[in-house]
């Protein structure tokens, strides 16, 4: 576990008290010599090492002496992001206001919101859940979205913005209850409970002042309307036409939720980012936080298992154990090695691959697995088509009695320069030297980032919802394949590339994805034969694989081996297996034999007898006879089928001629009649 503490993280809970730094178990601090660059604000603290309680006291007693006699304000300095709020009603209260960005939620960067702001007589604390009061704030049809405002105190930020959330806020003000700078509003990263609905909390928040908030507060009693628009266009920078980030992570996967939802956004957001920094569009850069052992205990057991280079470079316990599992220093080490990574696939004009190496490393070498090692991690590297030799290189001595000149870059990076806050905590997410806030997800991340770049120089994928990157065109995105059959395990995703062993016309293979896959099922054997021996010989082709077998190889009748490599021909007449009959002659093939019987007669294959030619003869003539009989019936009954027809036809005819004869006499008789009548 990592504990962070700082004006970023004591704003996480409505009024409840930091623990003590007297009964931390441990202090870790950046090196001295950076203290100086430090201004107001809070220090960073983190229980690294499990020590006696006698020890831990007097440690730390020293430590804040130290801290309270040469830095009475404390050290780190903290920055708080903010976004711009305006009033357009009522009259009285128009103006520009600043309001601090809450580190949750999906604060819409690059955009704006118009709202119509509204008090809850009740639960104006938003502490519980809305639809108990038989309160709503969905507005009427064409009106404004519903701005929530809430008061700062009794219960989490969070929990606050999801109640309002549920209740058909739009987005939720929570106004400070007292007179301070603004501070960040965060997820309360301790309380297993918050995690469900941290998770889908899908509207911005902001803490106001709290002179404003009250200001606001009267206007909506007095039954006025009040409307404010939120903007977030200029909340972060958007110099040019590229977008520089960071990411500050960790390697170690055993602390809980903050880990999983490291993990996910990694692999969800590798697709965008790959793409992005391939056409050139963004510069990534990833980091990781470490903190070095006091001097006075580099030589103690627990340095010694958290740290590296001697107590310089040092991680927390994974499991909080020190008897067992993994140490600290494992997670420092190979934090180095995925710097080292990017360092090198930078060299070689790739620096997107550290996306897919830590995607990989997350699956392959976890420490559930007991994989997170060395030798797992250089398999990785391998696959992905990198050099573990320059990697290691790279990395250095970590048992050294030196500086590591990777580490100690690091370290001083931690320290922010200019509008860019110290990094307290993880994981923390810097786009253009700005803090990024709110949920650590794909979708609100791409949309911070797209806000990032200047006017009308913004990549494709930030003007529409499509995008794709094809990561199985290089080294077959270190995936298993068949280059003969042309089949891949190499899975072209919006996410990624995932190494999943394929659907091949409607075979399934399956498999590991990344070093093996096997055709199973029926139809397995169109293709590449399903793996197995096949030979063709004058025409004649042998395969060994047999479709009415799931998986697996078996050679044909006529042959014997192993199915896969080799399948040899076996010599039926040699071994006496067929062509048994008295006085037969036994002739061997490829994959078969010849058998000739003497004198006149047959031979029979299916019962390896011979008959006589004779009898074969006679039922064959007499069949012959009956089907010459049955021709002639057949002819027969046609020609008097066509003779009735003929004679038909030629009656008819006859007739017609006949009344044709007669019907102009009758029409000549009828016209001479009208005339006499007439006269």
């Amino acid at each position: 576990m990592l504990f962070a503490l700082s004006a970023h993280a004591l704003a996480s809970a409505h009024a409840l008290t930091p623990p003590p730094l007297l009964a931390l178990p441990f202090l870790f601090l950046p090196p001295l010599e950076d203290w100086p660059s430090r201004k107001a604000g809070f220090t960073s603290v983190a229980p690294l090492l499990a020590m006696e309680p006698p020890q831990a006291l007097l440690l730390s007693s020293a430590l804040l002496l130290a801290l309270a006699l040469v830095f009475p304000g404390g050290l780190c300095k903290f920055v708080v992001e903010k976004n711009s709020l305006s009033v357009s009603a009522p009259e009285y209260l128009k103006g520009n206001h600043d309001s601090a960005i809450g580190n949750f939620g999906v604060p819409q960067y690059g955009g704006t919101m118009a709202g119509t702001v509204v008090y809850a007589s009740t639960n104006s604390n938003a502490c519980k859940d809305f639809s108990s009061f038989g309160v709503s704030f969905k507005p009427q049809p064409g009106g404004l979205p519903s701005i929530v405002l809430a008061d700062r105190g009794d219960c989490y930020f969070a929990l606050k913005v999801w109640n309002a959330q549920n209740a058909g806020a739009a987005a939720v003000l929570v106004a400070d209850d007292r007179d301070e700078p603004l501070i960040t509003m965060d997820s309360p990263e301790e309380d297993n409970t918050a995690a469900p609905y941290l998770a889908n909390i899908t509207i911005p928040s902001a803490l106001i002042e709290k002179g404003f908030g009250d200001s606001l507060k009267k206007a909506v009693n007095n039954k006025e309307m009040v409307n404010v628009n939120l903007d977030w266009t200029e909340s972060l920078p958007h110099p040019d036409d590229r977008v520089e980030y960071e990411f500050w992570t960790n390697s170690n996967d055993e602390c809980g939720q903050k880990c999983e939802a490291q993990a996910e956004f990694v692999r969800n957001f590798k697709g965008a980012a790959q793409l992005l920094e391939q056409g050139g569009y963004t510069l990534f850069t990833p980091h990781y936080i470490t903190w070095y052992c006091p001097e006075a205990f580099t030589l103690s057991k627990q340095c010694k298992s958290q740290c590296l280079n001697h107590g310089r470079y040092c991680a927390p316990d994974p499991e909080q154990d020190f008897s067992q599992g993994y140490d600290g220093k494992d997670v420092v080490k190979e934090n180095l090695r995925q710097l080292c990574v990017h360092a090198v696939a930078n060299e070689s004009k790739r620096p997107w691959i550290w996306w897919d190496y830590v995607t990989d490393f997350q699956i392959r070498c976890s420490m559930k697995e007991k994989n997170y090692n060395q030798e797992c991690a250089e398999k990785v590297i391998t696959s992905l088509g990198l050099d573990p030799k320059k990697v290691r290189e790279c990395m250095g001595n970590p048992d050294a009695d030196a500086e590591n000149p990777i580490l100690k870059k690091e370290q001083g990076s931690q320290i922010g320069e200019g509008p860019r806050g110290d990094v307290t905590i993880l994981p923390t997410l810097i786009i253009n030297n700005r803090q990024y806030r709110g949920k650590l997800d794909k979708g609100p991340v791409l949309k911070a980032i797209c806000a990032g770049f200047q006017e009308s120089t913004e990549p494709p994928v930030c003007l529409s919802e499509d995008m794709e990157t094809n990561e199985c065109l290089t080294n077959n995105g270190g995936c298993w394949q068949d280059v003969v059959a042309n089949v891949t395990a190499c899975k072209d995703t919006f996410r990624g590339r995932v190494c999943e062993c394929p659907l091949v016309q409607g075979v399934q293979f399956q498999g590991d994805g990344y070093t093996s896959c096997e055709a199973v099922g029926q139809g397995r054997c169109k293709i590449q034969n399903g793996g197995c021996w096949h030979e063709t010989q004058n025409g004649v082709t042998y395969s060994a694989c047999r479709a009415s077998l799931q998986k697996g190889c078996r050679c044909p009748a006529g042959f014997k081996g192993d199915g896969i490599k080799t399948c040899d021909d076996i010599d039926e007449c040699k071994e006496r297996t067929a062509c048994q009959c008295q006085g037969c002659r036994c002739m061997n093939t490829w994959g078969s034999y010849d058998c000739e019987c003497q004198g006149d007669l047959l031979y029979i294959r299916e019962h390896d007898t011979c008959i006589s030619k004779k009898a074969s003869t006679s039922r064959a003539g007499g069949i012959v006879l009956m089907i010459i009989l049955i021709g002639l019936a057949a002819a027969g009954i046609g020609a008097y089928v066509v003779y009735k027809y003929r004679l038909r036809s030629y009656m008819d005819s006859e007739i017609r001629a006949i009344m044709a004869q007669y019907m102009p006499l009758d029409s000549q008789n009828e016209i001479h009649h009208h005339l006499q009548e007439e006269a």
